[in-house]
């Protein structure tokens, strides 16, 4: 079995970040959230990867490499314009061949790993195997209708009006199949070919298309909200390390202060994370926030938030909720409210009161 991750798309949903970052990339928990999916493919066993890139593949291959870091070995396949998931697949049909592949989609994160999934695939090898989970809005996904023995019947992209709230999670299992009904596809009326279109086709030609539902956490980390929400989720699970240096600060809970990174005269109250080479002075970091990289921190309280690597926050007395890209600097300005919610892109000036 072979991998086919998605790493391409423009990520409108995480703009002004994505118009200087991969969306791919933006970290969680200091580690970007496409490095999540790819130890969850190796976990699984799966070493040989197709990565569909587009117009960001310098930033995406020059932090994935080859892949060895992961244990893979990553091959990197042009997507010339985001086209639908579908699309994907026809790009990626030389180097598929007649593999059995599990895609991924970059920037979705799946607590627990994919291995499961893809031992049940290989054992049973279905045409196609999909996974459901229950959303409050299933307009804003992909979403399967099954009947009443649980078997998939009917799937729809983004419906006006659902016929359930079984949403696709991003992880996909196919035989090579799929490659017949790919072939067969009209762009749909997102003028993309669509995923849910050639899964549907399997249905409608007799071929056998299961389905398994998730109980545990899945998040599309395409929108700001959903960042925050997995960062929190990650970083409930870390293990307080100080390999960083503290002085005269009190460190409280799950904190990691990684190497290089120094913590004087503050409170870090955790979960939370400091980057390597990274200085907090005289602040104040609340649960949840992951400091990146070479970020200063002085003066200032922040809680609920990322910041990515070399940004600097001055005398603020309060952020929250935000997230902030690199090269940014934060400083006061009068007359503004106490608590401050931001998106900055990389390289942003901000000046606020405080």
């Amino acid at each position: 079995m072979k991998a086919l991750v998605l790493a391409g798309g423009s990520g409108t949903r995480l703009r002004p970040i994505t118009h200087t970052s991969a969306k791919q990339l933006v970290p969680v928990a200091n580690k970007p959230v496409l490095f999540y999916g790819l130890e969850s493919i190796a976990a699984a066993g799966v070493t040989e990867i197709g990565m569909v890139v587009g117009d960001t593949h310098a930033e995406i291959e020059a932090a994935v490499g080859d892949g060895a870091a992961f244990g893979t070995q990553v091959t990197y396949l042009r997507q010339t314009a985001p086209l639908g998931l579908a699309h994907a697949v026809l790009v990626a049909r030389d180097y598929l061949g007649d593999d059995d592949f599990v895609m991924y989609l970059g920037d979705n994160f799946v607590v627990g790993g994919i291995g499961e999934i893809v031992s049940s695939f290989a054992a049973e090898r279905p045409d196609a195997q999909i996974m459901l989970t229950r959303v409050g809005d299933p307009r804003q996904f992909g979403v399967a209708e099954l009947d009443r023995d649980g078997r998939v019947v009917g799937l729809e992209e983004k419906p006006a009006v659902p016929k359930s709230d079984l949403a696709l999670v991003g992880v996909y299992l196919f035989s090579p199949a799929v490659h017949e009904a790919v072939a067969e596809l009209k762009p749909s009326w997102r003028g993309e070919l669509e995923i849910t279109d050639a899964i549907q086709w399997l249905i409608d030609n007799g071929r056998r298309v299961e389905s398994t539902r998730i109980t545990g956490y899945w998040k599309d980390t395409g929108n700001v909200e959903d960042m925050l929400e997995v960062n929190r989720l990650v970083l409930e699970s870390l293990e307080p390390r100080l390999l960083g240096t503290s002085t005269g600060s009190e460190l409280i809970g799950r904190v990691v202060v990684e190497p290089g990174a120094t913590v004087a005269n503050s409170r870090i109250v955790g979960p939370a994370i400091i980057g390597a080479g990274a200085r907090v002075t005289d602040s104040y970091v609340g649960p949840f926030t992951s400091i990146g990289a070479d970020c200063v921190i002085t003066r200032s309280e922040i809680e609920y938030s990322i910041v990515l690597p070399r940004s600097s926050i001055e005398g603020v007395r309060r952020i929250e909720s935000s997230l902030i890209g690199h090269d940014v600097q934060v400083t006061p300005a009068p007359d503004t409210p106490r608590a401050h919610r931001l998106v900055l892109g990389d390289h942003s000036k901000v000046q606020i009161s405080s």
